[in-house]
């Protein structure tokens, strides 16, 4: 079965060498092409017919922020990246050998997690798994994803997002 490829606009600004046409992407990705010879990779990719943009059902959306919820990336996703990886598991269920190809760490994190196959252009990619949580640089606090404020309601230092390994 041939892979399909899912592209981040880090694949495509970094220079993914495309050989097929089973190669897609989310419409929310080119607002992330900012530079004119990536907008002109991308532009020729989808009138050559080797990019199809797709849109994701809200299920597979849903289902992506369950995940992130849990592993704290919702606080580092943005909306194109959780459209991207939802299209991945759309992908997926239709019987397709799908890769991610993303130079986003927290991309990678999130598909690690869902056991989704992804590599970067640039990057060698991700060794292990992490998770987020907020926490309170002076008295150590933890705080919950949606915390609003960005200082300790305790002692008033700067909340700032850490780091926490997984085991797996």
């Amino acid at each position: 079965m041939e892979i399909c490829y899912v592209l981040d606009a880090s694949a495509i600004i970094n220079g993914f060498k495309i050989n097929s046409n089973n190669n897609y992407t989310v419409p929310e990705i080119t607002s992330e092409i900012k530079d004119l010879k990536s907008k002109l990779t991308f532009d020729m990719l989808i009138e050559e017919g080797n990019l199809i943009i797709q849109d994701v059902p809200n299920k597979y959306i849903s289902s992506v922020n369950d995940v992130i919820s849990m592993s704290g990336d919702i606080l580092r996703l943005s909306m194109p990246d959780i459209k991207l990886i939802s299209l991945a598991c759309m992908l997926q269920d239709e019987g397709k050998d799908v890769k991610v190809i993303s130079d986003d760490y927290t991309i990678q994190n999130t598909l690690k997690i869902m056991d989704i196959p992804y590599s970067g252009v640039m990057t060698e990619g991700i060794k292990g798994i992490y998770n987020w949580k907020k926490v309170c640089e002076g008295c150590k606090k933890e705080y919950d994803d949606d915390y609003p404020f960005d200082d300790c309601e305790i002692c008033g230092s700067r909340i700032f997002k850490k780091r926490i390994r997984v085991n797996r």
